[in-house]
Parts: C-alpha cells; sequence; structure tokens
C-alpha cells in the first residue's frame, strides 16, 4: 500500500512546483503616476509615454507589451483601419479617456490626455501636449 503513495506524492509535488513557478514567472506592468515632463513635440511625447507598450515604431512591439492582456495596437495602421482616412477626433477620444475601445478592455492603457491635464500646471500646455501628439500619430501612418 505504501508503493502506492510515493508516486501519487511525487506527482502530486511536481504538480505543485510547476503550478507555482508558472505563477513566479508572470509578468506584470507596474502602473506608476506620471511625472512632470518637458516634452512639448509629438514624437518625444510619444516616446516618454507611449512606446513602452506601443514601441517605438508605434507598431505595438514595447518592451511591455508581453505582460499586457491584449496586445496594443498598431498606430501606425489608424488611418488604413478606418477607410484610409486618420480622425483626429477618434484618437483624441481615446487619448482622452472618452471612447470605448475594446482593445484597451478593462483600461490598461493610461488615459495620457488626463494625465497631460493633471502633471501640467496650464491647460493650454496640456491641451498642445495632446494635439502635439495627435499629430504625430498622424504623420506616422502607413501609406
Amino acid at each position: 500500500m505504501k508503493r502506492i503513495y510515493i508516486p501519487v506524492y511525487l506527482v502530486l509535488m511536481l504538480a505543485f512546483v510547476l503550478c507555482f513557478s508558472t505563477m513566479a514567472q508572470e509578468k506584470k506592468v507596474k502602473s506608476v503616476a506620471p511625472v512632470g515632463t518637458g516634452a512639448i513635440d509629438g514624437k518625444s511625447l510619444f516616446e516618454e509615454f507611449c512606446a513602452v507598450c506601443h514601441g517605438k515604431d508605434a507598431r505595438g512591439g514595447g518592451p511591455a507589451s508581453s505582460a499586457l492582456k491584449a496586445a496594443p495596437g498598431d498606430l501606425t495602421q489608424l488611418a488604413h483601419r478606418n477607410k484610409g482616412r486618420f480622425s483626429e477626433s477618434k484618437v483624441m477620444a481615446v487619448l482622452n479617456g472618452d471612447a470605448p475601445s475594446s482593445a484597451h478592455g478593462n483600461r490598461e492603457m493610461p488615459v495620457w490626455g488626463r494625465a497631460f491635464n493633471d502633471i501640467s500646471s496650464n491647460l493650454s500646455v496640456a491641451q498642445g501636449r495632446k494635439h502635439a501628439l495627435v499629430n504625430y500619430l498622424e504623420e506616422i501612418q502607413a501609406k
């Protein structure tokens, strides 16, 4: 009878170790509050706030992308997915957190438009940053 228990115990221990090691390897993205920035041009803002998930090339392969539940979108394809037309108002709505986006699921993407308002003492500077970021996204659209 004891010989039957030894393999059972070994299998249970192995299952426990495998389960525990898988949990330990799970990637997490630490959410932190935004800090002030001196950047005002769209490319610098993108690199500082967006590239960690969307990648420097805006195609979705940033260093934090593998830890997210849904892969970040390819931002160079926004116009293509909108019948060849870049929609500044749609992009601004997503940036501000005003538009639902199935790709963002439970809002893993920080709402940078609101963050720009919070980190700037001047709302016109915050608005300028948002427009600079949207203009940069329009510039990098795939042809």
